[in-house]
């Protein structure tokens, strides 16, 4: 245990235990740390939950960026905590991911059990997740998916003031209240196989497209050509015609 402590950085109230590749937050943190912490720093570890807060009973501030926490995200009821940042982990916001969706808010469980464990919440960031479509680290998408994403987030947990790196707006919580709820954006399926390359464009009937296989096809034209108003024409003598 004493070794374990020498990796602490202990300054008054606020804890940092980064980058030592813990799996599950250690026993030791809790035991020794607990009652008294105000500011928790597991970043920078390979974090799957976070279950071994439930010591941490006067946390107000943590962050838990670059780890590996996902969807089954769950923390003890900390009724203190105001600021909470996930970094970089690995949260989608999916219950059933499809290679075809890109995001689907409405299925957010994680953030209904954040309303209900931290009522004190009031910064939340989630930039460098899947779940937030940040241009930044998201080149395909856009500012209207990210507005979006932040909808929902305030719709689920309006509370907030922060969210990633922008003061949350009046507006913003007046729209989400209004349409949160419905603020998704799926990538259309595709029909076609994975192996399959689409046919370069041709004006041709379907049936005229098959170089191994091709066949004359006939068809009446709507349009009849007169050349009357053709510009070749001014420069054609009768005795040509």
């Amino acid at each position: 245990m004493a070794h374990n402590e020498s990796l602490v950085a202990l300054n008054g109230t606020q804890i940092s235990y980064i980058g030592h590749d813990c799996k599950n937050i250690p026993d030791f943190l809790g035991d020794r740390y607990g009652k008294f912490a105000r500011r928790l720093d597991l970043s920078f570890n390979q974090l799957r939950s976070l279950a071994g807060l439930k010591m941490f009973t006067e946390l107000e501030e943590l962050v838990a960026d670059n780890n590996l926490l996902g969807n089954d995200l769950r923390l003890p009821r900390l009724p203190k905590l105001h600021t909470l940042t996930l970094n970089k982990n690995q949260i989608s916001f999916e219950t059933n991911p499809s290679p075809f969706l890109i995001f689907d808010l409405q299925s957010s469980a994680l953030l209904e059990h954040l309303a209900d464990v931290t009522p004190s919440l009031e910064y939340l960031s989630l930039l460098g997740n899947e779940a937030c479509p940040n241009q930044l680290v998201s080149p395909d998408k856009d500012e209207d998916d990210y507005q979006r994403y932040r909808y929902f987030v305030l719709h689920k947990l309006p509370q907030l003031k922060f969210l990633d790196t922008r003061k949350v707006t009046k507006k913003e919580v007046m729209e989400a209240q209004a349409r949160g709820a419905f603020m998704k954006v799926v990538k259309p399926k595709s029909e076609a196989g994975p192996e399959s390359h689409p046919l370069p464009y041709t004006p041709l009937p379907r049936g005229s497209r098959d170089a191994k296989n091709h066949k004359g096809v006939f068809a009446k034209c709507r349009y009849v050509y007169y050349g009357k108003h053709s510009e070749g024409n001014r420069f054609i003598r009768n005795d040509q015609l």
